[in-house]
């Protein structure tokens, strides 16, 4: 019984010890060791001091300065989905939104995994089923060989090659590998699926995102048509709620908005044997080997070598990032512009920033 007592006692002091930077700490909400979530229609949020987090405030403004020079606009630091880290630069404030680019992908994947759970769609269907036949310049027997699961790994097999990879025109879509032989970042397979979501559930695509994902986590945002791609503009914290919400395996709270645990768990390892470094739209790290968007080399090694081996990404254009280690309880932002010469989702930034986040929070 003492024992017990004790035990009470100590959980209820690490209760009463707990500061709060942002909003007045509301005990209904979260416990010990475990993960906070925002109110949904509110900009409260509970934040965490990195002094208490035992983390290097000697590292805090080389990281902060770093940034700076490198053009960033927003950067979030959660830390068990506490905010540790806000920092806005230049004209760039929390209401302000920015473009995801390719990081975007990674909520097209989620919201085919709510399209496949409601019994929308199915992975292993050809994707005609919903886009209907003659989306592209195959035969109908070629067309039928590509599976929803082949849009979301970048194994399509359509031509990578030709003059413009966004264009999703049907003269654009051009058989030139079997579906699931090979591996490259070809925009256009992705792009199709905006279309193969409204065609699966009947309901436009944005609309269903708003319905089954924005709106049930209290992110805001809307996609923008650019070209052939729809761009999602979002402020930091939105993308942050996003982050937070995978780093809880889809259940916001005690709201589930993915409970298809298989489908969760094969979004977020390897998807096919080409690129070990990819999932359905994610990028993984701690893998032996990895390829990047425009190229077709094999790269050893792991994706950042200095991000923690568990870390999975959403990463767009001009160094859009959306990092989650799950090991360590982390979701991190980053908006801005390109942070150095490559214009790809994956760059040499990706290290560099890494090494200053190690020093931070050690």
């Amino acid at each position: 019984m003492k024992t017990q007592v004790l035990f009470f006692l100590i959980i209820l002091c690490c209760f009463s010890c707990s500061k709060d930077a942002l909003v007045e700490k509301d005990d209904t909400t979260t416990e010990v060791n475990s993960i906070y979530f925002p109110p949904i229609n509110s900009n409260d949020w509970e934040a965490s001091i990195p002094s208490e987090l035992g983390w290097d405030l000697s590292s805090e403004q080389p990281l902060k300065a770093y940034l700076d020079e490198k053009g960033t606009d927003a950067f979030m630091i959660l830390k068990d989905g506490k905010i540790a880290v806000e920092w806005y630069f230049g004209d760039f404030n929390m209401d302000s939104n920015h473009t995801w680019n390719s990081a975007a992908k990674t909520l097209v994947a989620s919201v085919i995994g709510i399209a496949q759970e409601e019994g929308h769609l199915s992975l292993d269907n050809a994707s005609a089923d919903y886009l209907g036949e003659g989306w592209s310049s195959l035969t109908l027997e070629q067309e039928n060989n590509i599976t929803v699961k082949h849009h979301l790994t970048m194994t399509t097999g359509l031509d990578y090659t030709v003059e413009d990879d966004f264009c999703t025109d049907k003269e654009c879509l051009i058989y030139k590998n079997d579906p699931g032989s090979y591996w490259y970042y070809h925009n256009a397979t992705y792009a199709v699926l905006d279309e193969l979501i409204t065609g699966a559930t009947n309901q436009n695509f944005k609309t269903y995102f708003n319905t089954n994902l924005r709106d049930r986590i209290g992110m805001q945002g809307l996609w923008v048509k650019v070209g052939y791609l729809n761009l999602y503009y979002s402020t930091a914290r939105s993308m942050a709620r996003f982050g937070l919400l995978n780093l809880n395996n889809s259940v916001w709270g005690d709201v589930t908005i993915l409970g298809d645990t298989n489908y969760i768990n094969d979004m977020k390892k390897t998807s096919q044997d080409h690129n070990k470094s990819y999932g359905y739209l994610w990028w993984l790290n701690g893998k032996e080997s990895f390829k990047l968007p425009g190229t077709e080399t094999l790269y050893s090694g792991k994706l950042i070598p200095s991000a923690p081996d568990d870390l999975y990404a959403g990463l767009g254009a001009n160094d859009q990032k959306l990092y989650i280690v799950p090991s360590q309880g982390l979701v991190i932002v980053r908006m801005g512009a390109n942070a150095n010469d490559s214009t790809l989702a994956s760059s040499t930034f990706d290290e560099e920033l890494w090494q200053k986040i190690n020093a931070f929070i050690k």
